[in-house]
């Protein structure tokens, strides 16, 4: 056999020094690309938490000798728990109903449910979180009713909010993301909200100092403080608008920025706010610039904010779920955004980010509620299990980071699942999100957490 054609290896034949190529599409892994050099036995834990049983090798650009004992044979085949490439790339496929897996041994139950997060723990956490989100919404809607008469003052409080924000945020790293799903208010203030959390995680997860952190945070915060000077039904249009009142939705850009140049933020600031809209490509709006002419700062509130349109949208628009909105961006608009900040969103948010429907390995069906950076593809899911009451089967809160043999297999939409699932996970309700601290020194694998 040529030394350039791929063998198969065991995953725990494994070493430092293979090449390897992977065949589960760009989005259902954690590497830059799906073809590389090993070069450390995190890379191989990595590969192990995918779920492969085996992997392509390709001996000629590997720099060890691959052992003839550690090639498997051709009737070998690698097996991802992950979505295959094709439903990456058509996230907008015909939806069909869900399938029975291959039956799974029932006695892994007992087994899988040790390794469910304390609820009190859990519900802590959660509960925490809300009342943080809330707290930042109640004080964008001051900020509105400040702003116009008293811009300095509004400033002001827009400051402390940030400045506290990111204190937190700094404080509580490692983090993952959570799933806030019955949050409800003002969905301005919501918007606002979801995306200053993600734009400000993002800047993060991008390097930046923690002064950038809060001005990437203050003009996520204010991107479109400019809609209060809109009609409710040009502001938040519930169907598509006509070409007239589409165009004076567009202005909500320029009002933003001039209100938050009357409270006296910096260039950096109005510069993010003014290009919320822009598109690497030159598709955006009002400038129609493209990426080389957008700062930095923009182009994090311009991916964020996209992301949230396409799960909480506006102008009739049907919402997506977290998974496929990501898909989308990636698979059909990545030629939208800058490469690299949409590359460290979605590594960021995960595969399946928190909210998208899953069906696991054991045939259960899911939803994503905690997305650990260090672990994209095996997050913390509420497990419906319909042997249970409903009460009860909202404590099957699954860590699959924790969980020997068990993983997702697939995302759903919700077209896909029969209407008390939709209800038990609360599909319908406006996706919000937090962050909160995570453990650094996970439990040993097979033991509760």
């Amino acid at each position: 056999m040529p030394l350039s054609v791929p063998v198969l290896i065991e995953i725990e034949k494994l070493r430092v020094g293979m090449y390897v190529q992977l065949k589960v599409g760009w989005l259902n892994h954690p590497f830059p690309k799906s073809s590389f050099l090993l070069t450390s036995r995190e890379q191989i834990t990595q590969l192990r938490q995918l779920g492969l049983r085996q992997v392509r090798v390709i001996p000629e650009k590997s720099t060890i000798e691959i052992a003839a004992d550690a090639v498997q044979g051709q009737d070998a085949q690698e097996v991802p728990l992950a979505e295959d490439e094709s439903s990456e790339n058509d996230p907008s496929q015909t939806a069909t109903a869900p399938t029975p897996l291959t039956p799974s041994a029932r006695d892994r139950a007992d087994r899988e449910r040790a390794l469910l997060n304390p609820r009190e723990e859990w519900d802590t956490a959660f509960v925490a979180c809300e009342e943080q989100y809330y707290r930042l919404a109640d004080l964008y809607q001051g900020v509105c009713s400040t702003v116009m008469v008293a811009p300095a003052e509004a400033r002001m409080q827009v400051q402390a909010l940030v400045e506290d924000f990111v204190a937190e945020l700094l404080g509580a790293q490692p983090f993952a993301i959570r799933l806030l799903p019955d949050v409800h208010g003002s969905r301005t203030a919501m918007h606002a909200v979801n995306v200053m959390v993600l734009s400000t995680m993002l800047a993060n997860a991008l390097g930046e100092a923690a002064q950038a952190l809060r001005g990437v945070a203050a003009a996520a915060l204010q991107h479109d403080l400019g809609k209060m000077l809109l009609p409710l039904h040009i502001a938040e249009p519930g169907t598509a608008l006509a070409p007239a009142d589409l165009r004076r939705y567009e202005e909500h850009v320029a009002f933003s920025v001039d209100l938050c140049a009357r409270m006296g933020w910096d260039e950096e600031v109005l510069q993010a706010i003014a290009q919320h809209h822009e598109m690497a490509d030159g598709s955006g709006f009002p400038r129609r610039l493209r990426d080389q002419d957008m700062r930095l700062w923009g182009k994090i509130v311009a991916v964020v904010n996209a992301y949230d349109r396409l799960c909480n949208p506006l102008h009739g628009r049907q919402s997506l779920t977290p998974h496929n909105a990501l898909a989308q961006m990636y698979a059909r608009e990545r030629s939208r955004f800058d490469p690299w900040v949409l590359e460290v969103f979605i590594r960021m948010m995960g595969v399946y980010p928190p909210g998208s429907l899953v069906q696991l390995t054991d045939e259960r069906y899911a939803q994503v509620v905690l997305v650990d950076a260090r672990h994209p593809l095996r997050p913390s899911v509420l497990v419906f299990d319909p042997a249970l009451g409903e009460d009860e089967a909202r404590t099957q809160l699954l860590d699959l980071a924790q969980a020997q043999g068990l993983g997702i297999v697939r995302s759903l939409k919700p077209e896909q699942l029969p209407q008390h699932m939709l209800e038990f996970f609360a599909v319908r309700q406006y996706f919000c999100y937090f962050f909160e601290n995570v453990r650094t020194d996970p439990p040993e694998e097979g033991k509760a957490p």
